[in-house]
Protein backbone atom coordinates (compact mmCIF):
# COMPACT_ATOMS: atom_id res chain seq x y z
CA UNK A 1 0.00 0.00 0.00
CA UNK A 2 1.35 3.22 -0.73
CA UNK A 3 1.55 5.83 2.01
CA UNK A 4 -0.17 8.72 1.65
CA UNK A 5 1.41 11.17 4.73
CA UNK A 6 4.44 12.85 5.24
CA UNK A 7 7.67 10.93 6.75
CA UNK A 8 7.13 8.67 9.81
CA UNK A 9 8.85 9.33 13.18
CA UNK A 10 10.60 5.70 12.64
CA UNK A 11 14.11 5.08 13.83
CA UNK A 12 14.96 1.38 11.93
CA UNK A 13 18.19 1.25 13.50
CA UNK A 14 17.22 2.25 17.12
CA UNK A 15 17.39 -1.12 18.46
CA UNK A 16 21.16 -1.42 16.87
CA UNK A 17 22.67 1.71 18.50
CA UNK A 18 20.83 0.60 21.58
CA UNK A 19 22.73 -2.53 22.15
CA UNK A 20 24.99 -3.06 19.66
CA UNK A 21 28.68 -0.81 19.07
CA UNK A 22 28.47 1.32 15.67
CA UNK A 23 31.25 3.25 14.13
CA UNK A 24 29.76 4.10 11.55
CA UNK A 25 26.85 6.53 13.39
CA UNK A 26 28.06 6.04 17.11
CA UNK A 27 28.28 9.24 19.29
CA UNK A 28 31.95 10.07 20.89
CA UNK A 29 31.08 8.65 24.08
CA UNK A 30 34.74 6.57 25.59
CA UNK A 31 38.01 7.33 25.75
CA UNK A 32 39.07 10.51 25.03
CA UNK A 33 36.62 12.64 23.38
CA UNK A 34 39.00 15.03 21.01
CA UNK A 35 40.90 11.81 19.93
CA UNK A 36 38.01 10.22 18.35
CA UNK A 37 36.91 13.51 16.85
CA UNK A 38 40.17 13.84 15.18
CA UNK A 39 40.14 10.13 14.55
CA UNK A 40 37.01 10.64 12.74
CA UNK A 41 37.97 13.75 10.65
CA UNK A 42 40.85 12.45 9.61
CA UNK A 43 39.14 9.41 8.43
CA UNK A 44 36.48 11.45 7.05
CA UNK A 45 39.34 13.47 4.70
CA UNK A 46 41.07 10.34 3.73
CA UNK A 47 38.14 9.52 2.38
CA UNK A 48 37.19 12.09 0.55
CA UNK A 49 34.29 13.23 2.68
CA UNK A 50 35.95 16.41 3.20
CA UNK A 51 38.75 17.53 0.40
CA UNK A 52 41.61 19.71 0.25
CA UNK A 53 41.03 23.23 0.16
CA UNK A 54 36.89 22.64 1.94
CA UNK A 55 35.71 24.45 4.99
CA UNK A 56 34.65 22.27 7.44
CA UNK A 57 31.49 22.88 9.00
CA UNK A 58 31.44 24.94 12.33
CA UNK A 59 32.28 23.75 15.52
CA UNK A 60 28.77 24.04 16.38
CA UNK A 61 27.74 21.75 13.58
CA UNK A 62 30.05 19.26 14.49
CA UNK A 63 29.37 19.33 17.86
CA UNK A 64 25.90 18.67 16.41
CA UNK A 65 26.72 16.15 14.12
CA UNK A 66 28.84 14.13 16.41
CA UNK A 67 26.62 14.71 19.85
CA UNK A 68 29.47 16.13 21.75
CA UNK A 69 30.83 19.51 23.31
CA UNK A 70 32.04 22.33 21.52
CA UNK A 71 34.73 22.44 23.70
CA UNK A 72 35.70 19.11 22.78
CA UNK A 73 35.65 19.63 18.94
CA UNK A 74 37.86 23.44 19.14
CA UNK A 75 40.48 20.87 20.95
CA UNK A 76 40.24 18.47 18.22
CA UNK A 77 40.27 21.41 15.33
CA UNK A 78 42.88 23.00 17.17
CA UNK A 79 45.50 19.57 17.08
CA UNK A 80 44.67 19.15 13.63
CA UNK A 81 45.70 22.18 12.57
CA UNK A 82 48.84 21.34 14.34
CA UNK A 83 49.10 18.44 12.60
CA UNK A 84 48.95 20.38 9.49
CA UNK A 85 45.75 18.81 8.43
CA UNK A 86 43.86 21.89 8.71
CA UNK A 87 44.57 25.91 8.59
CA UNK A 88 42.23 27.52 10.73
CA UNK A 89 41.80 30.86 9.39
CA UNK A 90 39.82 34.12 11.12
CA UNK A 91 37.33 36.76 9.88
CA UNK A 92 34.21 37.22 8.55
CA UNK A 93 35.13 34.13 5.83
CA UNK A 94 36.96 32.14 8.06
CA UNK A 95 36.53 28.53 9.75
CA UNK A 96 38.85 25.60 9.22
CA UNK A 97 39.90 24.93 6.23
CA UNK A 98 41.42 21.34 5.06
CA UNK A 99 45.15 21.22 3.46
CA UNK A 100 45.58 17.57 3.70
CA UNK A 101 44.25 14.35 2.66
CA UNK A 102 46.97 12.15 4.47
CA UNK A 103 49.19 12.94 7.16
CA UNK A 104 52.05 10.86 8.98
CA UNK A 105 49.32 9.26 11.80
CA UNK A 106 46.58 9.00 9.34
CA UNK A 107 47.24 5.26 9.21
CA UNK A 108 47.13 4.76 13.27
CA UNK A 109 44.03 7.11 13.45
CA UNK A 110 41.94 5.87 10.60
CA UNK A 111 42.51 2.19 11.59
CA UNK A 112 41.67 3.20 15.41
CA UNK A 113 38.07 4.18 14.20
CA UNK A 114 37.87 2.04 11.51
CA UNK A 115 38.93 -1.57 12.15
CA UNK A 116 37.80 -2.51 15.72
CA UNK A 117 33.94 -3.01 14.14
CA UNK A 118 34.29 -3.77 10.91
CA UNK A 119 32.08 -6.41 11.00
CA UNK A 120 29.51 -3.31 11.55
CA UNK A 121 30.64 -1.68 8.45
CA UNK A 122 30.07 -5.08 6.21
CA UNK A 123 26.37 -5.43 7.41
CA UNK A 124 26.05 -1.55 7.00
CA UNK A 125 27.40 -2.55 3.05
CA UNK A 126 25.33 -5.62 2.70
CA UNK A 127 22.42 -3.54 4.02
CA UNK A 128 22.72 -1.41 1.27
CA UNK A 129 23.10 -3.44 -1.17
CA UNK A 130 19.82 -4.84 -0.50
CA UNK A 131 17.67 -2.10 0.05
CA UNK A 132 18.95 0.53 -2.90
CA UNK A 133 17.97 -2.07 -5.68
CA UNK A 134 14.73 -2.34 -3.88
CA UNK A 135 14.16 1.57 -3.68
CA UNK A 136 14.99 1.81 -7.12
CA UNK A 137 12.93 -0.85 -8.62
CA UNK A 138 10.34 0.92 -6.50
CA UNK A 139 10.56 4.17 -7.99
CA UNK A 140 10.20 2.86 -11.04
CA UNK A 141 7.15 1.19 -10.59
CA UNK A 142 5.01 3.47 -8.58
CA UNK A 143 6.77 6.79 -9.86
CA UNK A 144 4.22 9.60 -11.01
CA UNK A 145 5.21 12.24 -13.56
CA UNK A 146 5.63 15.17 -10.37
CA UNK A 147 8.19 12.60 -8.89
CA UNK A 148 10.44 12.44 -12.40
CA UNK A 149 10.36 16.07 -12.65
CA UNK A 150 11.80 16.31 -8.92
CA UNK A 151 14.13 13.47 -9.81
CA UNK A 152 15.21 15.48 -12.92
CA UNK A 153 15.69 18.96 -11.56
CA UNK A 154 18.07 17.11 -9.36
CA UNK A 155 20.20 15.61 -11.93
CA UNK A 156 20.16 18.62 -13.21
CA UNK A 157 21.95 20.13 -10.51
CA UNK A 158 24.36 17.78 -10.29
CA UNK A 159 25.31 17.83 -13.59
CA UNK A 160 25.93 21.91 -13.26
CA UNK A 161 27.48 21.72 -9.77
CA UNK A 162 30.43 23.67 -9.88
CA UNK A 163 32.01 22.74 -6.71
CA UNK A 164 32.35 19.53 -4.25
CA UNK A 165 29.63 21.21 -1.76
CA UNK A 166 27.03 21.99 -4.85
CA UNK A 167 27.72 18.45 -6.27
CA UNK A 168 27.25 17.10 -2.60
CA UNK A 169 23.77 18.86 -2.04
CA UNK A 170 22.49 17.26 -5.90
CA UNK A 171 23.66 14.03 -4.83
CA UNK A 172 21.49 13.97 -1.63
CA UNK A 173 18.34 15.67 -2.96
CA UNK A 174 18.63 13.48 -6.27
CA UNK A 175 18.52 10.20 -3.86
CA UNK A 176 15.93 11.36 -1.74
CA UNK A 177 13.70 12.07 -4.76
CA UNK A 178 14.55 8.98 -5.68
CA UNK A 179 13.72 7.19 -2.52
CA UNK A 180 10.39 9.89 -2.26
CA UNK A 181 9.12 8.10 -5.59
CA UNK A 182 8.78 5.13 -3.41
CA UNK A 183 5.98 6.27 -1.84
CA UNK A 184 7.09 4.28 1.47
CA UNK A 185 8.88 6.69 3.91
CA UNK A 186 10.35 3.93 5.39
CA UNK A 187 12.21 2.84 2.76
CA UNK A 188 12.93 7.10 2.66
CA UNK A 189 14.43 6.95 6.49
CA UNK A 190 16.13 3.18 6.12
CA UNK A 191 17.78 4.94 2.98
CA UNK A 192 18.71 8.46 4.33
CA UNK A 193 19.82 6.71 7.67
CA UNK A 194 22.45 4.08 6.19
CA UNK A 195 24.09 6.99 4.11
CA UNK A 196 24.29 9.20 7.23
CA UNK A 197 26.54 6.00 8.39
CA UNK A 198 28.62 5.79 5.26
CA UNK A 199 28.98 9.11 5.70
CA UNK A 200 30.32 9.38 9.46
CA UNK A 201 27.57 11.43 10.70
CA UNK A 202 29.33 13.96 8.75
CA UNK A 203 27.10 14.92 6.03
CA UNK A 204 28.32 14.08 2.85
CA UNK A 205 29.63 10.51 1.63
CA UNK A 206 33.31 9.91 0.51
CA UNK A 207 34.46 11.63 -2.57
CA UNK A 208 36.89 11.72 -5.05
CA UNK A 209 36.56 13.62 -9.08
CA UNK A 210 36.80 9.78 -10.57
CA UNK A 211 33.76 8.85 -8.40
CA UNK A 212 31.66 12.01 -9.42
CA UNK A 213 32.65 11.50 -12.85
CA UNK A 214 30.89 7.77 -13.21
CA UNK A 215 28.37 8.69 -10.27
CA UNK A 216 27.14 11.26 -13.11
CA UNK A 217 26.93 8.78 -15.35
CA UNK A 218 25.08 6.41 -13.15
CA UNK A 219 22.67 9.17 -12.15
CA UNK A 220 21.53 10.13 -15.32
CA UNK A 221 21.18 6.28 -16.54
CA UNK A 222 19.17 5.73 -13.04
CA UNK A 223 16.66 8.61 -13.88
CA UNK A 224 16.19 7.75 -17.47
CA UNK A 225 15.65 3.80 -16.18
CA UNK A 226 12.69 5.19 -13.22
CA UNK A 227 11.11 7.43 -15.85
CA UNK A 228 10.83 4.43 -18.16
CA UNK A 229 9.50 2.17 -15.59
CA UNK A 230 11.83 -0.39 -16.08
CA UNK A 231 12.74 -1.37 -12.37
CA UNK A 232 14.75 -4.33 -13.30
CA UNK A 233 17.23 -1.84 -15.02
CA UNK A 234 16.53 0.51 -11.95
CA UNK A 235 17.71 -1.62 -9.39
CA UNK A 236 20.96 -2.43 -11.49
CA UNK A 237 21.72 0.82 -12.06
CA UNK A 238 21.42 1.22 -8.51
CA UNK A 239 23.34 -2.19 -7.15
CA UNK A 240 26.11 -0.59 -9.25
CA UNK A 241 26.02 2.81 -8.31
CA UNK A 242 26.20 2.40 -4.13
CA UNK A 243 29.04 0.10 -4.42
CA UNK A 244 31.26 2.90 -5.27
CA UNK A 245 31.44 4.52 -2.10
CA UNK A 246 31.94 1.14 -0.51
CA UNK A 247 34.93 0.45 -2.70
CA UNK A 248 36.41 3.95 -1.63
CA UNK A 249 35.92 2.82 2.06
CA UNK A 250 37.34 -0.60 1.32
CA UNK A 251 40.34 0.55 -0.29
CA UNK A 252 41.51 2.95 2.57
CA UNK A 253 41.34 0.10 5.34
CA UNK A 254 43.39 -1.97 2.74
CA UNK A 255 45.55 0.93 2.31
CA UNK A 256 45.53 1.73 6.40
CA UNK A 257 46.51 -2.76 7.04
CA UNK A 258 49.27 -2.40 4.32
CA UNK A 259 50.68 0.75 6.70
CA UNK A 260 50.15 -1.47 9.64
CA UNK A 261 47.90 1.13 11.26
CA UNK A 262 45.56 -1.43 13.16
CA UNK A 263 45.98 -0.66 16.58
Amino acid sequence: MRSTGGPLDIDPFGELDRNVSEPLGARVVTRNVADQIVERLVTAVALGVYVPGQRLPTERELSEMLGVSRTGVREALHRMAEAGYLEVRRGRNGGSFVLSGWGPGSSTMIGRHLLPNWERFEALFDARRLIEPLIARTAAERRTRDDVRKIREALDLYTEAADREASRAADELLHRSVGEATHNPVLVSLSTQIRSRVSLNLGAEPYTEEVRHTAAHQHRELTDAIDAGDGDLAAAIAAEHFVLTEKLIRDLVQRVRSDGGTS
